[in-house]
């Protein structure tokens, strides 16, 4: 019988508390011994995670948004022991990334018995994150957001966040120092270890969470209307080209200038200056299998 960590966030996303009880009763139905983990604090999944790291667990499970998946992580990494995911937030930008059906008997089936991949992880500072990092205008966001409204109607909030943010202050300019000591200058920066940003969009197309590297969108233009006309190509499904948008591949950047505010996987982390890398194998995640069904036609 298989011994599973379930770390699950309530108010995650709508109907959460009948979610997570779908779950845990559907692994009981299929043969696990589940210990189960409500949070109720920020901080709460990763104490969970990291007390979980010292005991028998076959698997331990994260259902929640992004950001539970990101507390999970630097709770439990380093570790052997695999880690799915169920997702229940706003935006579950790993469970796109991975191909993790939104239906949550399918979700679980692949968290108890998909294939397990060592991934890379990226560090900002001493925090891990799963999928990216945001300097500058995404991470004023982010740290403007108000929870109550986000809860209320979900994506909106952050659209709502973006023009106040906008308001307050243009865009800081930051400079990027890669390994080999190179210095680039611009405006905003998307640090990817997956492909996806924000949902269905992407910044940083080559990355990939089983490569040893970090991808790095740098904005090259001042000021609020480049960034406006920059956001809504992007949200059009069309990448800045290289008049506005610098991209890089590598193992560390260090970006510096203007106390310009950081977020990790949706979640304010702090201010610059800070040094972000890569570190491979810290942790193994639950993919589905080859050839398994497509995240939409799991959706329910």
């Amino acid at each position: 019988m298989p011994k599973i960590k379930l770390i699950a966030n309530p108010v995650a996303g709508r109907r959460a508390p009948a979610k997570i009880r779908a779950a845990e009763n559907w692994l009981r139905q299929n043969g696990a011994d589940v210990d189960l983990t409500l949070t109720r604090a920020r901080g709460d999944a990763r104490a969970a995670a990291a007390d979980a790291r010292h005991k028998d667990f076959h698997r331990i499970i994260a259902a929640g948004g992004d950001g539970t998946l990101n507390e999970v992580i630097n709770g439990l990494a380093p570790s052997p022991i695999p880690l799915g995911f169920l997702p229940l937030g706003t935006t579950n930008v790993f469970a796109l990334e991975a191909g993790i059906p939104f239906a949550v008997e399918a979700a679980c089936a692949i968290a108890l018995a998909g294939e397990v991949r060592p991934i890379c992880l990226g560090m900002a500072g001493e925090s891990r994150f799963l999928l990216m990092a945001g300097i500058g205008f995404d991470a004023d966001v982010v740290y403007g957001i108000n929870l109550r409204l986000k809860r209320l109607v979900g994506k909106l909030a952050y659209l709502a966040g973006g023009f106040a943010a906008l308001w307050r202050r243009a865009p800081l300019p930051v400079e990027v120092e890669t390994e080999d000591g190179r210095v680039y200058r611009g405006f905003n920066t998307v640090i990817g270890n997956g492909r996806l940003y924000g949902g269905g969009f992407s910044l940083t197309p080559q990355a990939s969470l089983t490569a040893n590297r970090l991808d790095l969108c740098l904005l090259l233009r001042p000021g609020r209307f480049s960034l406006l006309r920059c956001a809504a190509g992007f949200a059009a499904g069309r990448p800045p080209g290289p008049q506005a948008a610098l991209c890089l591949q590598g193992r560390e950047f260090t970006v510096r200038g203007g106390q310009a505010p950081v977020q990790i996987d949706g979640d304010y982390l702090g201010r610059l200056p800070m040094t972000f890398r890569a570190v491979f194998g810290d942790i193994s995640m639950v993919f589905p299998p080859p050839g398994e069904k497509s995240e939409k036609e799991g959706r329910g």
